[in-house]
């Protein structure tokens, strides 16, 4: 604007110049009556008799509302005594505007919350072993039974022959077991199954059909589950164990196959030699000492020639962990020592392999000696 003015100018020249332009619709003093549009700023700055500003106009209008008052307002050509230029610099939706500051900040606020919330890989590592520190075998009653550490909380319990069988169950995530551990069914074992609702969970053999009966004669049983025919509980996978359990039966639909009539002694000329029965062995004091420290644990120790322990390690690290150490001498661990372990140990010059039990199928290593904890006498 060429020459001084003041915003008392400017205020009558927007109303003054835009008013029955566009009939009341559209007429600034009425739209600001009915707060369609807001309060008007103007700031202005005087220099060398000339005047310039920003005029900045709020409205609720629709966009082609705002549109017609833009330019209507860019149409005043005098303010005062003085002639003026009105230009549209920026026409903004300050509701998108603040839909991107809310969009931002809810980037910002979600991302931080991933960054506080999301556990590390060492709290996974942590919480999942554990779960597996906690199930371990434990000793249930008088005698000492192998039992899952839920045997005492568990409304439904699963009766199973051996300590391996407990053991097995415990990494399909089974944890409310216990054992019989004979062919004579302990006191505790009757009592806990006249207390609590039992599945007997057998052996698919005749050693389990044995059981299974003695067990029908003590015992309040309710549910019998067998393993397949020809299977042991200690062998079956996760998946058997689990198809196993969902296809247990009332025990008063299972009948017991009847026990065939023993065979004629044949004379003496005739008898085939027995197969030598594994004897207790003699070892260092430290083997025996690691081997009862490591019952129930599921964890092995590593010896060298001088019986000083080079490390303590899970079972289901042990194949890995031996082929990658030297100076060992001697493994004792909590497990069954298969054909994988007893070729490691030959390639690593291991003189013992000492374990809660053998497995069936296996080649008679040439170097490495296979020990059970059952062998070891003090």
């Amino acid at each position: 604007m060429e020459g001084v003015v003041e915003k008392p100018d400017v205020i009558g020249a927007l109303f003054g110049q835009t008013e029955g332009l566009f009939g009341p619709e559209l007429d600034l003093r009425e739209l600001q009556k009915s707060g369609r549009i807001g309060r008007i700023e103007i700031s202005l700055e005087s220099k060398q008799d000339k005047t310039t500003g920003n005029i900045n106009i709020p409205t609720s209008l629709d966009r082609v509302s705002t549109a017609i008052i833009a330019a209507s307002i860019e149409s005043i050509n005098r303010v005062g005594p003085c002639k003026a230029n009105v230009i549209l610099n920026k026409i903004e939706d300050i509701r998108d505007a603040r839909r991107r500051i809310i969009i931002n900040r809810a980037k910002d606020v979600l991302r931080k919350w991933t960054v506080e919330t999301m556990p590390g890989t060492d709290e996974i590592f942590r919480e999942v072993s554990e779960m597996l520190r906690l199930a371990r075998v434990e000793k249930y009653g008088p005698e000492g039974l192998t039992a899952g550490p839920e045997i005492n909380s568990a409304k439904e319990i699963i009766v199973v022959e051996g300590r391996a069988d407990v053991i097995n169950l415990l990494r399909a995530g089974v944890q409310n077991t216990i054992a019989v551990e004979g062919a004579k069914i302990p006191k505790s074992i009757i009592k806990i199954c006249n207390e609590r609702e039992a599945t007997a969970f057998l052996d698919g053999d005749r050693g389990g059909d044995l059981i299974l009966k003695e067990l029908q004669q003590v015992t309040r049983l309710k549910y019998v589950a067998r393993a397949p025919r020809g299977k042991e509980v200690e062998d079956l996978t996760f998946g058997e164990i689990e198809k196993a359990l969902k296809k247990k039966v009332s025990v008063e639909n299972v009948k017991v196959t009847k026990s065939k009539p023993l065979p004629k002694p044949l004379p003496k000329s005739l008898h085939k030699p027995k197969p030598k029965e594994r004897r207790k062995k003699l070892l260092p004091k430290q083997i025996v000492e690691t081997a009862k420290g490591l019952t129930g644990t599921l964890e092995a120790v590593l010896l060298d020639k001088d019986m000083k322990k080079v490390d303590q390690l899970p079972v289901r690290e042990l194949a890995e962990k031996l082929q990658q150490t030297k100076g060992v001498d001697t493994v004792v661990f909590d497990g069954v020592i298969t054909q994988r372990l007893i070729d490691v140990a030959e390639k690593q010059n291991i003189s013992y392999l000492v374990a809660a039990r053998i497995s069936k199928a296996m080649k008679q290593p040439l170097k490495t000696k296979l020990i059970t904890f059952e062998e070891i006498q003090a």
